[in-house]
């Protein structure tokens, strides 16, 4: 089993059409960003087609310390999409994610964003 630890705050796919090749809508640019940043924190790194993989996602900087503290480590249940941010991950890091036979997924609020894989 290998681990990686990706200082990067998680990012989802946006729904695109055929004028975003064109077109520089910002959440195509932000998740284009995403994609390349991932790729340059990873290099040497192959995603297996079992895998598991946390989603550390920032806390709001308007949260107070206390809600902060009560929220550190806790389910997030809200956007973004669980299955949105692992699209963002397997296109960012598989040329073919056809491959992928078995993911165990999970995202939590966090001070900072992080992206944590556990290849099998």
């Amino acid at each position: 089993m290998k681990q990686i630890r990706i200082n990067i705050e998680p990012n989802t796919k946006p729904r695109m059409t055929q004028a975003d090749k064109w077109k520089q809508r910002p959440c195509v640019i932000q998740y284009r960003n995403f994609c390349d940043e991932l790729r340059a924190k990873t290099v040497g790194f192959q995603l297996s087609d079992n895998y598991s993989i946390l989603f550390r996602i920032s806390m709001p900087k308007s949260w107070s310390k206390k809600k902060r503290d009560l929220m550190r480590d806790k389910p997030h249940q809200e956007t973004p999409d669980l299955d949105n941010l692992l699209k963002a991950v397997n296109d960012a890091l598989l040329e073919q994610d056809k491959i992928i036979y078995q993911i165990s997924a999970t995202k939590l609020w966090a001070e900072t964003g992080e992206i944590i894989i556990l290849n099998y």
